[in-house]
Parts: C-alpha cells; structure tokens; sequence
C-alpha cells in the first residue's frame, strides 16, 4: 500500500465522514472502486467501527451499533438532539420512526407512492395511535406482551395515551416535544439530519418525503438485521386503514 493510495482512501473516507453519503456526482465515487482505495476505506471503515453500503449510485457509511469509536450513550445522544428529553422519550421517538420505516418498507406501490405524495405528520400520528390502541388491546390480553421484544409497553402505552395530539398555540408547535405532534416533528429531524429525508411545507400541514437513501439503507443495510424485522412485524396494525392515502 503507497502513500498515494493511503492519501487518495482517506480522502474518501473524511469525507464519508463529513457527508455520510458519497453519490455518483462526487469526485470521490469513481476513486473508491479502484480495487486498492475501495480494500483501505473497508479497512479504515472496519477499524473505527463503521462499515460501507455499496449501492449503484450511491456509498454510505453506517456507524455499527456497537464497537463503534463513533457510538454514543443515551447522554451524548441527548445533548446532541435536545429534542429527546428522557429515555422515555426516546423509545417513543424510536417507535414513530419504526412505524415510519415500515409504513414505506411494505412493497413496491407504497414506496413510489411515498416518494411521490409524501407521509404528513398527522397521517404518522394516526397510523402510531391505530398502533398504540392495538399494542393496548394485545397488552389487555396477554399481560406480557412487548417482553420478548425488550419492549416496556405499559410505559409507552401510557405516555402516548396521555399526550395531546397538537397544542393551539401555532407558535409553539414546532418546540413543544410534549405533543404527539411535537414528537413526531422530532422523529422525523432526526432522519432528516441524517440525509434521509426531506420534510416539506413546515409552516402548514408537514410531510415527509423518503430519499432514495433512506430506501437503500433499507434495502441494503436493514433488511440484514433480525430486530428491524421483528419490530417491524410490530408495527402492523389490524386495521391498517389508512394506508391507501398516506399523504393526508
């Protein structure tokens, strides 16, 4: 390995770091499958914890859950995203993205569809409360339910039960995390941080639009993981009754 490959795979690889994403239009794409740049990046990747998705357009760099020297505690993770308060507040926030990922991840129409039209807020709050009330119903039944899945579903039951739908105050939608609202609005930040979304019409009625990242993570990256399915199978309501329009 010269030091011109060394110089040319790390260019590479800080700026995977910087942009967590590399596409066909970068001067980096063509230069990471030369067969030695492409063998240090996986090496420098490997070393720090992080590992590459390889796709035809695109090159993403993805932080392992854990080993990683880019891992970050429930603290980090707070003082970085304000919007995520407690820990409870973080499992409903992980919930609302879940339930995101697999109102989009269920075949190819949906996923045209939400590339077209878009998911809004309040289509996410109704399709996580369908959720909510039926996690309820199950939970009535069967006491245990959300152990095998390391899930506290009393806990956010309860909370999300208990939270308004929206405040009237308009000027304090945007920061009131205590509104399923707000909570959503902070999920979805923090996909949109990430470079996996795009969140239109704020100051009215906001949707979401998944990028083609987004997809391709799934495709490539989370499809691989037992737990995505697992809490995917979750998140399927028996009566999924708005998902023929979304975007309302």
């Amino acid at each position: 390995m010269n030091t011109e490959t060394i110089k040319r795979a790390s260019a590479v690889y800080f700026t995977l770091l910087k942009e967590k994403v590399i596409d066909e239009n970068s001067e980096h794409f063509q230069t990471f499958f030369d067969p030695e740049v492409r063998q240090t990046v996986l090496l420098l990747a490997d070393e720090s914890g992080a590992y590459i998705i390889e796709s035809p357009k695109r090159i993403h760099l993805v932080v392992q859950p854990t080993g990683s020297v880019f891992a970050t505690n429930f603290t980090h993770l707070k003082e970085k995203h304000r919007q995520v308060e407690t820990k409870k507040h973080f499992h409903l926030i992980s919930m609302i993205i879940m339930s995101f990922l697999a109102a989009i991840d269920r075949n190819q129409a949906a996923r045209i569809r939400t590339k077209r039209e878009g998911i809004s807020y309040y289509a996410l709050e109704r399709n996580v409360n369908d959720l909510i009330m039926n996690w309820e119903n199950i939970s009535k039944a069967k006491p245990t339910f959300g152990e095998e899945e390391r899930i506290d579903m009393k806990e956010m039951i309860t909370t999300w039960k208990y939270m308004e739908v929206d405040t009237e105050d308009y000027g304090m939608k945007k920061g009131n995390r205590r509104t399923r609202i707000g909570l959503i609005a902070s999920a979805m930040r923090l996909l949109e941080t990430e470079g996996l979304i795009v969140i239109l019409d704020r100051d009215d009625i906001p949707k979401v639009i998944p990028k083609a990242e987004l997809f391709e993570r799934i495709e490539y990256l989370y499809h691989d993981y037992d737990r995505y399915e697992q809490l995917k199978k979750l998140m399927t309501t028996e009566e999924d009754e708005h998902a023929e329009n979304p975007s309302n």
